[in-house]
């Protein structure tokens, strides 16, 4: 029985650490862009605070989908969901795709 249970721990342990690691990946990436002196990414500290936030609830709420969410594809279905709404609050965040009203108007 302890087999078992270090084999289902090892694997749920290799997974959050590449869904964790990535995401201090991709928070570090417009720092590591910054630093090269990219054009256009101009990332203040609230702007660091405010994409750590939202990766860490995305995160939370993945692990949330994978405890509580049986069957491989309603945990797929609803992690999709998860990124798809974080992808939404992000363009929002970043340019006002959705609740932003026109300039012509």
């Amino acid at each position: 029985m302890d087999r078992n249970m270090n084999h289902t721990s090892g694997t749920r342990g290799t997974w959050r650490a590449m869904m964790w690691g990535g995401f201090a990946i991709l928070l570090a990436l417009p720092a590591l862009a910054m630093s090269l002196g990219a054009e256009g990414v101009d990332w203040s500290a609230s702007d660091f605070i405010i994409m750590g936030a939202l990766l860490a609830i995305v995160g939370l709420l993945i692990e949330v989908m994978m405890r509580f969410v049986h069957g491989w594809r309603e945990r797929r279905i609803a992690i999709g969901a998860v990124v798809v709404l974080f992808l939404l609050v992000w363009a929002e965040l970043a340019v006002g795709l959705i609740g932003t009203p026109f300039a012509g108007s």
